[in-house]
Order: C-alpha cells, then structure tokens, then sequence
C-alpha cells in the first residue's frame, strides 16, 4: 500500500531546486528594461535643451519687441500731429500733400501724376518686352538705353512734383476790413505796376504772383497748374519742369522710331499690310499710336513754353494777354537775357520752412 501512501512533503531546500531557475527570465527582462531606459532617455533629455533654447528666442523676441515698440512710440511723439512740437507743415491751411516730415511739397490731386507715371512705365515695359527684344541687331544696346530714358523721365518728373513751386507766406494777423487794398504799387525797369491785394492769403502779392485755386497757395512767379503731374508750376520749379517735357518727349520719339521700324520689319517679311500688323504685332501699334499723340502733344506743349521763354513771359500773363497791345513787358531783357533769367539763375530757397516748428 506503498502506493497509496503520500508523497512526503518537499522541504525548503527541494521546491526551491525543484522551481524553474529565473536566470534567463530575469536576465532578458533587465536587457528589456536597460533597452527601454536607453530609448527613453533622449527622449528626456532633447526636450529639455528645446525647452531652453526656445525660452531663450522667446526672451529675445521679447526685447526685440519692446525695442521696436519704444522706437515706434519715440516716432510718433516726434511725427504725429498730436506731438508737442508741432510743425508748420502740419497746420498749414493750403490744400497741399506733405511726405516725410514736409520735405516733399505735393499737390491735392494725385490722379494726374499717377496717370502719367504709369504711362511712362507701361511704354517701357511694353517697349523692352516686346519691340526692343525682337529688333535684329543691338537689342540690348537699345533697351538699356530706352530704361535710362524712363528713369531720366522719372525722375525729372518727381523733382517737378514734389518741389515747392514757389509758395509764398500768408499773413493769418492781419485783418482785410483794416488793409488799404487799392494804394500800393511798384516800380520795375521803369514801369509801374500795381500790387493786387489776396483776400485770402492776406499779402500783397509781389509781380507775376498768383493765387491757385486748386493748390490755394500764392505762388510766386506763376506759370499754371499743371494736371498731368498735380502740381503747380511756378519760380521755383520752372526749369525742371521744361526738363521733364524735353526728357519725356526724348522719350517718346526714341520708343516711337523703334516701334515703326518693327512694324517696317513686319511688313517686309510677311507682306501682309496694315491690318495684319494689328493683328499679329497689336501691342506695338497700340505703342506707336500712343507715341505719336504723345509727341504732338509734347512738342506742342514745349514750342509754346520756348516761345514764352524768348519774350519772358508766364503761361498765366499769356493768356491773360497782360503786355497786349500798347502795354510793355517790363520783364522783357532781349532773348538772351531771357534765356540766361529763366533756364540759369540760381535755385532760390523756399519763403516757406514747412518742417519749421509753430511759435
């Protein structure tokens, strides 16, 4: 009944080595573990140096801002028309357009000058684009000349507009009711002319002055208000603006022959008349149609300013027929004096210092 009986009892000694040694188990899962410890840490560790660096470009966007925050802050204190020092040009009660702290004098209407301005860009472009890169021989030669035409232009025609044409000073203390406006007169080259009282700039206005009502400044010296560039044309920026209408009728007779000889190209190689000129080359006869009106109307425009250039008169006294008949131009000093008045004396500096502080 051997078999019957129960097994006796394993001691300590035996279920230990009777259970299944843990070596490989415990030795796979600290592998494991080591495996896991080193994939994880890089992962700590690169957040932290993110963590840091970008604390760091916080701090210095940070100051970056403030700094542009004050500069901004010390511009408007030192620009704004709420600033403590207020400017001339700021409370200036003609109709004219100031940039940059008043020391560009534009006019009220920008439309002319930006109608004129993108005609001289769009003829270029067109030009360089279209008829100067197909010319057979020195394309780059003409088109490199055809842009410092434009940028001559250009710049002939901001001088013009941004220039004070000669405004003259108002006098805001004097009162019209207690002004003797009939009894002042003066004397030039022999001749007595008498000085036309301005109601509302309160001065007497010096000889050839004239108040714009567009501008509504006295200016001195008045010539017109020109549309096409949105400024008035007087004593101060006279000449550039003849130099403005010669560059841009240089201008346009350079783009203009260029643009007929390509359509004589056109023509020869194709046989084709007119009508397929418009419709395989359109642009260019688009270009040549506007050149041409340009050209009448410029070497118009700059026969009657030489015309009064040689007899010394303004556009204004023209047309207003001052020295018809019996009555003499005091102003007139023969041609060459004329020429020497108008187109070489020295630049005279503004009566107005618009950037000047009010007192």
């Amino acid at each position: 009944m051997a078999s019957m009986n129960p097994e006796p009892e394993a001691t300590g000694e035996d279920s230990k080595a009777r259970e299944p040694k843990p070596e490989f188990e415990s030795s796979n899962t600290f592998t494991k573990c080591g495996l896991e410890k080193k994939c994880e840490a890089p992962e700590t560790k690169v957040p932290g140096k993110c963590r840091k660096i970008l604390v760091w470009i916080r701090e210095k966007l940070f100051l970056i801002k403030k700094v542009v925050e004050d500069k901004w802050v010390q511009l408007q204190h030192s620009c704004g028309p709420d600033s403590e020092r207020t400017k001339i040009y700021q409370i200036w009660p003609g109709k004219n357009v100031f940039f940059f702290g008043g020391r560009l004098v534009c006019g009220p209407d920008p439309r002319g000058l930006l109608l004129t301005t993108s005609s001289i860009i769009l003829s270029s472009w067109i030009f360089a684009v279209y008829i100067g890169d197909d010319l057979p021989n020195h394309s780059t030669l003409i088109i490199t000349f055809s842009l410092i035409l434009t940028l001559v232009v250009l710049g002939n025609m901001i001088l013009v507009s941004t220039m004070d044409p000669g405004i003259i000073p108002r006098n805001e203390q004097a009162c019209v009711e207690e002004v003797d406006t009939t009894k002042k007169c003066v004397k030039v080259n022999g001749v007595e002319l008498k000085l036309k009282y301005c109601r509302i700039c309160k001065i007497f206005r010096p000889p050839r002055s004239c108040h714009c009502a567009v501008c509504d400044n006295c200016v001195e010296k008045f010539d017109h208000h020109c549309p096409w560039i949105g400024q008035c044309v007087g004593l101060r920026n006279y000449r550039f603006y003849l130099m403005f209408m010669a560059s841009a009728l240089c201008f346009c007779i350079y783009l203009f022959a260029f643009s007929c000889r390509r359509m004589h190209q056109k023509l020869q190689e194709s046989g084709i008349g007119l009508l397929g000129v418009l419709r395989n080359c359109p642009e260019t006869l688009a270009l040549a149609s506007f050149l041409f009106a340009s050209i009448g109307f410029l070497g118009g425009l700059l026969s009657f300013h030489i015309y009064l250039i040689a007899i010394n008169q303004t556009a204004y006294e023209n047309f207003r027929q001052r020295y018809s008949g019996t009555r003499i131009n005091p102003f007139d000093k023969g041609l060459l004096g004329n020429i020497k008045e108008v187109l070489f004396p020295p630049l005279q500096s503004s009566r107005v210092d618009f950037r000047a502080e009010v007192v």
